[in-house]
């Protein structure tokens, strides 16, 4: 298996692959400890409706390059869920349901209507639970990947302390003068960066699995904020990196391959978290 391995490394889109689906897996484990603990886990769920339904619009309008068009639209539509999900008369869960159902319904629609391609069926259902688009990246989409995730890291680094205060006591955080209405801004535009990343790696359906997985694995053992986040990045980039080399190695899916792993991780720490609380006592 390592000679195979090892055979599979010499070729670059192997080592794209791995190197992209690390830096989403981290990023989105950063983010994930804060959607997790302000119970607004979904929005990963909603945003990636609408990436998908984007990136529909911009194969309809045979646009060159989709990012053009479904990164600005994820952006907007983070800033209306936040918006929305502030309203008394919409709450946050009903704003992500709303928005990402209907941009499912739409993105598909459209496909239907204006599809060029002989193979619709196989072409959404690469699209909603991952392709294989992650193993033909091409060494510009690599940067890009990296540049966002350098901006991602650098913002949540810059910020860790703010949005520690918006995480735990937003009321009190706005109390004490932070300006929290900004910093849930800030989080979901990163959140949209992410996730419109991610679709390459594990597809629209399956892009929540990288955001809830590490962070409730981490919460079963470690208590502290800054040990989550810690422990919720390794899982994260652990699960990703053996997902992508099993996927390679066994041919299967990329994303369901990752999402297995992390669900296997997830028990894990389950059962740790068990033992150990059981000792406590």
């Amino acid at each position: 298996m390592l000679d195979k391995l090892m055979f599979y490394f010499q070729y670059p889109f192997v080592r794209y692959a791995l190197v992209v689906g690390i830096l989403i897996a981290f990023c989105s484990s950063l983010l994930g400890v804060t959607l997790v603990l302000k119970r607004f886990s979904f929005i990963g769920d909603g945003l990636s409706h609408v990436a998908f339904g984007a990136m529909a619009v911009a194969t309809v309008l045979n646009l060159t390059s989709n990012m053009l068009l479904i990164l600005p639209v994820t952006v907007i539509c983070a800033v209306l869920l936040l918006r929305t999900g502030q309203n008394t008369k919409i709450k946050g869960d009903a704003a992500v349901a709303m928005i990402s159902v209907g941009a499912l319904a739409l993105g598909y629609l459209l496909m239907n209507l204006f599809s060029t391609s002989a193979n619709l069926t196989g072409d959404v259902c690469s699209t909603l639970f991952g392709s294989t688009s992650i193993l033909t990246l091409s060494k510009g989409e690599v940067w890009l990947c990296v540049a966002i995730s350098v901006l991602v890291i650098a913002v949540f680094l810059l910020l860790y302390h703010k949005i520690f205060a918006v995480t735990f006591d937003e009321n009190f955080a706005q109390a004490t003068g932070t300006k929290a209405n900004f910093y849930n801004l800030i989080i979901a535009i990163v959140i949209a960066l992410v996730i419109v990343l991610a679709m390459n790696l594990v597809g629209s359906l399956l892009i929540s699995a990288l955001v809830i997985f590490p962070a409730l694995s981490s919460m079963r053992i470690f208590k502290s904020f800054g040990s989550v986040i810690i422990c919720s990045a390794i899982f994260s980039v652990v699960c990703a990196a053996i997902g992508i080399l099993i996927s390679i190695l066994a041919g299967t899916p990329v994303g369901s391959t990752i999402v297995a792993i992390d669900i296997g991780g997830f028990i894990m720490f389950w059962l740790a978290g068990a033992v150990m609380g059981g000792i406590a006592k």
